[in-house]
């Protein structure tokens, strides 16, 4: 029996036969992801395909799963709900996907955190904090994501204004299944979980994650617009140091909003920004914009969730479908907001979008500032590249979405995680570069 025969029938003898499977079509789907919205990934993903998909339905069942894919020495990949960007959950090297989706249990809570399965969507962790009177400090744009995934694969989204990145003390501890002969579950508490975020499951498969909770906000949306950027720029920063902060701040340029759905209090042809803040900021919320020469065009009781759906990725998406011929760019740095025509100048067709972000925790609310996605007209990667080093002279640093290598600055500490891990180099294989 070949290696992946025995892996299959070790796995169907842990799992039941319902939590294995062979078939075309789960393998295929289980083996990709978002990351056709980048132009040079579609091109080249998925560059493998699931031999199997394993669906454990307990944290102890992953790490099982796990120590039998490192007993047959057969590659495996950790995989939440797919909505990843970058190829993080895609198989390189064939193998063994490992489901999370049916492992999805809210094991805890207390006053500012929850544990939960990694299976566990972000959207159904908010609902349950908020009957507790709590809320989740941060969680991504696609509600839907798998908290596990979010952790391993992502960086930030809705309530970064005031919680900032995923490593930013948001996570507090960690069950780890790692790639080893023993197999069980590792905890790892906050001091050590820095290795294991945003790593992409390199340095083993998150089972459990214990997150923060933040006390929960009565959530508004304000929609305003502005006739000129620089007042709907000073307008938005001023925004952003309100208290308690908004919970989602986004700016738009004309250009963007001809790609999402009509709305008239998302006028054509204005900057457009949009907030949501909590219901006692309504007031002095409307009299910033109006103070910065802007227009309130509407304030919604059940507008946050809409205007989660028109931030971060997501307009990427929407932009991407209205006009293929776009790619974009994860952006920050002052040039975006003091030389915008600067940065517009590098690429063909650019548009920016942007988004509220806590991008310095030391700083308190002067740490508050502007994230972005930059979209242009894609003319090939050579040239997109060369414009990367364009904006980087207009002061924009930017964070590659065309690539499913990590690029993460604590690197080393990864590399070591993972040798501690996975010594044998089988979790999602090809996503750690070479030193």
């Amino acid at each position: 029996m070949t290696g992946l025969a025995a892996l299959i029938a070790d796995l169907e003898d842990l799992l039941g036969a319902n939590g294995v499977s062979v078939d075309a079509t789960a393998r295929r789907v289980a083996s990709t992801d978002w990351a056709h919205m980048s132009p040079i990934l579609a091109a080249r993903l998925p560059a493998g395909l699931a031999d199997v998909v394993a669906y454990p339905s307990t944290p102890e069942q992953i790490a099982g799963t796990v120590r039998l894919a490192h007993e047959h020495r057969v590659p495996v990949t950790p995989r939440g709900q797919g909505t990843g960007n970058y190829g993080q959950g895609i198989p390189l090297r064939d193998g063994l996907v490992i489901d999370t989706s049916r492992c999805a249990r809210i094991l805890d809570m207390g006053p500012g955190w929850v544990r939960a399965e990694a299976g566990v969507s972000l959207a159904a962790i908010e609902a349950a904090a908020r009957r507790d009177g709590q809320e989740i400090a941060i969680m991504p744009s696609t509600v839907g994501s798998a908290v596990a995934g979010f952790i391993a694969g992502g960086s930030g989204g809705t309530g970064s204004v005031e919680n900032g990145y995923t490593w930013d003390e948001y996570v507090h501890a960690m069950d780890i299944a790692p790639c080893t002969d023993e197999g069980a579950l590792i905890t790892v508490d906050s001091g050590q979980c820095a290795p294991h975020i945003h790593a992409y499951g390199v340095t083993g498969v998150i089972a459990t994650a214990t997150v923060t909770l933040v006390p929960r906000r009565d959530w508004i949306g304000v929609f305003a617009s502005f006739a000129e950027e620089t007042a709907a720029l000073a307008a938005a920063h001023e925004l952003l140091r309100l208290d308690p902060a908004p919970r989602i701040l986004s700016i738009d340029e004309p250009g963007v909003l001809a790609t999402l759905p009509k709305d008239k209090a998302i006028p054509e042809g204005r900057f457009s920004v949009r907030a949501v803040v909590d219901r006692s900021c309504a007031t002095s919320a409307s009299a910033t914009v109006t103070s910065h020469g802007g227009v309130v065009e509407a304030v919604r009781d059940k507008g946050a969730a809409y205007l989660a759906s028109l931030s971060f990725n997501h307009v990427t998406h929407r932009a991407r479908k209205a006009r293929p011929e776009l790619c974009h760019l994860q952006v920050y740095g002052p040039g975006l907001t003091e030389r915008p025509d600067d940065v517009r100048a590098v690429l063909p067709e650019t548009l920016l979008h942007m988004d509220g972000f806590r991008v310095d925790r030391s700083a308190g609310v002067d740490g508050r500032g502007l994230v972005g996605m930059l979209l242009c007209r894609f003319d090939g990667e050579e040239r997109l590249y060369a414009g990367i080093e364009g904006l980087n002279a207009v002061g924009v640093d930017v964070h590659d979405p065309h690539t499913w290598l990590l690029h993460n600055e604590n690197l080393d500490e990864i590399r070591e995680a993972a040798a501690r891990f996975d010594p044998e180099g089988l979790l999602n294989p090809g996503k750690l570069p070479p030193r």
